[in-house]
């Protein structure tokens, strides 16, 4: 059976930075990994989360798992608020450091002069304005929070509990999620460490983290 592992990007990257991660997953689950690319400052998450799943449906596999890192997350989160995933393949998701219930870091950014420009439309909408979230169970989703707080995010406010360095921690829970999981990570390296990539792919493999 084939088993695809789609890795969707945070804001203001490429996709580029989840090489690393691709490679073990597809080692570790013996996938193939596929990456997809957005804008994450000029489009809507709504548009990006429709192009998302017009790029899984142009996907052939019999197990499609899918793992968001950041923003990416809200996209993955936004596409299966819609019934455009009922022709999917099944699968598991991974989140990892996205922040489901806002962001304290980017509202205090978008205060500042140009703050709202560099952080996009989706930031706008989805972080900036409070919204009700909830994970319907469509899939098993995990969520990875960091707990090291290194990052830019120190320069707008991202201190005093536990946090990333960008995203807090309680920024990542949602209702009706499988699983939560925090790890001494900052969010940058979120994509980059190997504890994290054993444990994402042991929830994608399983339903469960490894604890």
């Amino acid at each position: 059976m084939s088993v695809v592992v789609v890795y969707v990007h945070g804001l203001w990257l490429t996709g580029i930075e989840g090489a690393l991660l691709r490679k073990r997953l597809a080692a570790e689950l013996d996938a193939d990994t596929r990456a997809f690319s957005y804008a994450s400052v000029k489009s809507s998450v709504s548009t990006n989360a429709q192009a998302l799943g017009k790029f899984l449906l142009g996907l052939r596999a019999d197990t499609l798992h899918l793992v968001g890192h950041s923003l990416g997350g809200l996209v993955i989160l936004k596409l299966f608020e819609s019934d455009a995933t009922d022709a999917l393949p099944p699968g598991r998701i991974v989140f990892l450091g996205s922040p489901l219930n806002g962001s304290r870091s980017a509202q205090n950014l978008a205060r500042l002069p140009l703050g709202t420009t560099l952080l996009g439309r989706g930031v706008r909408e989805e972080l900036l304005i409070p919204r009700e979230r909830c994970w319907r169970g469509q899939r098993d989703l995990g969520v990875i929070a960091g707990s090291l707080s290194v990052g830019l995010g120190k320069l707008v406010g991202a201190r005093g509990a536990p946090n990333d360095g960008t995203i807090f921690v309680d920024e990542t829970r949602l209702p009706g999620i499988s699983q939560h999981l925090v790890m001494p990570v900052s969010h940058t390296g979120l994509p980059f460490s190997k504890s994290v990539a054993r444990q994402t792919s042991a929830f994608l493999r399983s339903g469960k983290f490894m604890v």
